[in-house]
């Protein structure tokens, strides 16, 4: 017969006693881990984390004569382009980012130590000079797509490594290379004639742009089916299987700062200084061509209703009335709000300028997306107003919000307005590309977000891994035995 223990009074409180103990406890630690990983709601970090060796950063850059035509997309078809030429304009981030990771700390000279790989193009300038046709540059990526497949690093992780910068105004859409192999495609967007062949051929890789909406219209057939075991990726992309899709993906590429004039971003002296907002004469100004842009043609309509509030003079690009530089960005600081919207793209370099003549930028586009937004919190430094609501409630609003002259006369201490260009002046090293050694630059923000697609492990369609880890192919070829499985032309 079994004996049951009478449970006492005093059984009855230390057990009351510890499961409170026990919930305590348990609430205290989970407080604990919550304030460890969770940052204080008013901190504010201005600097992406920048990479540091420890973080196990490795970009290896491709040389010109390692890529047969890459040369010819860097130097155009006689050799003659020097980068210096594509420094200006918006092909310059091309240069830029280039000539920055050749001498970034992250570079490294061997491939089996590279966690990244960048493919170097000056392309878009190369043809805006006359270096290389439009007939050029197809044939020339004919020559260039399929040497890329094949590397070896590039099958791999089916080009997931591989890192393109592409400039302003470009469209992706399919290569001569696949039409000749009935591979259908449709290209919508300025700049259409342009990087056709990297959607298809390398559409996993990281692209860098400084816009999102960029249209790829592309459809498969048996004939791409059929290039699946031979060309890895091409014709079955993460997004260029899609209709009316836009190229650029949030989840693994990198929207990139446009490249502001030179003689705007220096620290020591700026070609234009900004002026106090006492002693602007206009509320807005847009300083733009209309372009038949819906939205840009009603700021040139309201400019001629309220002349005395919105500036837009016309843009001339040349003759005796052109609008150069210094001239521009003194138009540009004569304003408190800059307005930006929408051109070919859903972006506009007017609004990185406007910080550095310390204009609050208002955004007038509604598909925007903005660089290193993992740190930068863009309500504190812009204002984004809605593209269908451009008009005389636009100036309301904007005459609504207090500014220093308004304090005096209210005598309030709401100074909104100061708030929003003293917090773009801290930000505006972001847009600026300089070294990965500066405490802020776009190549601290670019790398910090490249270190995030760092990836301990590789995997594609193509590859497999057996029991003793070694990677290998369909044919069980181990990875660095494998060989190029059609002749390279």
């Amino acid at each position: 017969m079994r004996h049951h223990h009478a449970c006492s009074r005093a059984h009855q409180v230390g057990a009351l006693l510890l499961v409170a103990a026990t919930f305590l406890l348990t609430r205290l630690f989970d407080r604990l881990l919550l304030d460890a990983s969770s940052p204080s709601s008013s901190s504010f970090h201005l600097n992406p984390a920048r990479p540091t060796q420890s973080v196990d950063l490795r970009i290896y850059v491709y040389a010109e004569d390692e890529i047969q035509g890459l040369r010819a997309l860097l130097r155009g078809r006689d050799g003659t382009v020097a980068a210096a030429t594509c420094l200006k304009g918006q092909w310059g981030t091309q240069v830029k980012i280039h000539q920055l990771l050749l001498k970034s700390r992250f570079r490294t000279f061997n491939k089996d130590q590279a966690n990244l790989f960048f493919v170097p193009s000056y392309v878009k300038c190369v043809r805006m000079t006359g270096a290389l046709n439009d007939k050029e540059i197809n044939q020339t990526y004919v020559k260039v797509n399929p040497y890329m497949i094949f590397l070896d690093h590039m099958i791999y992780a089916c080009g997931r490594d591989h890192i393109f910068v592409f400039p302003s105004n470009i469209c992706l859409g399919t290569s001569f290379y696949l039409r000749k192999l009935s591979c259908s495609g449709l290209c919508s967007g300025a700049g259409a004639h342009l990087f056709r062949s990297w959607a298809t051929f390398l559409n996993r890789s990281i692209i860098l742009t400084p816009e999102v909406r960029v249209v790829v219209l592309f459809t498969y057939n048996s004939a791409c089916k059929l290039l699946r075991m031979t060309l890895c990726c091409i014709c079955q992309g993460d997004r260029t299987d899609k209709r009316g899709t836009s190229a650029f993906n949030t989840w693994k590429d990198i929207i990139i700062p446009g490249n502001v004039d030179d003689s705007m971003v220096k620290s020591d002296g700026r070609a234009v200084q900004p002026i106090a907002l006492t002693k602007r004469k206009y509320l807005a100004n847009f300083l733009g061509r209309a372009q038949g842009k819906i939205g840009r043609l009603q700021l040139v309509k309201l400019a001629k209703q309220y002349p005395d509030k919105l500036e837009s003079p016309e843009l001339k690009l040349s003759g005796p009335n052109k609008l150069g530089r210094i001239d521009y960005f003194k138009h540009l600081r004569n304003a408190k709000f800059c307005l930006a919207p929408r051109g070919e793209s859903s972006w506009t370099l007017r609004f990185y300028e406007s910080f550095f003549v310390e204009c609050v930028p208002v955004i007038l586009s509604d598909e925007v997306e903005l660089p290193f937004q993992n740190v930068i919190d863009y309500s504190e430094i812009s204002i984004k107003w809605p593209s269908t609501r451009i008009g005389p409630e636009l100036f309301e609003y904007l005459e609504s919000i207090p500014d220093q002259r308004k304090l005096i006369a209210i005598g309030t201490a709401d100074e909104r307005i100061e708030e929003m260009i003293d917090r773009g002046r801290e930000i505006r090293c972001l847009w600026v590309y300089a070294s990965d050694t500066e405490p802020c630059s776009a190549m601290s923000g670019i790398l910090s977000e490249l270190q995030s697609k760092v990836r301990r492990f590789h995997q594609s369609p193509e590859t497999f891994w057996l029991h003793n880890r070694s990677i290998v192919n369909r044919d069980l070829v181990e990875f660095h035995g494998w060989k190029t499985p059609v002749p390279l032309p």
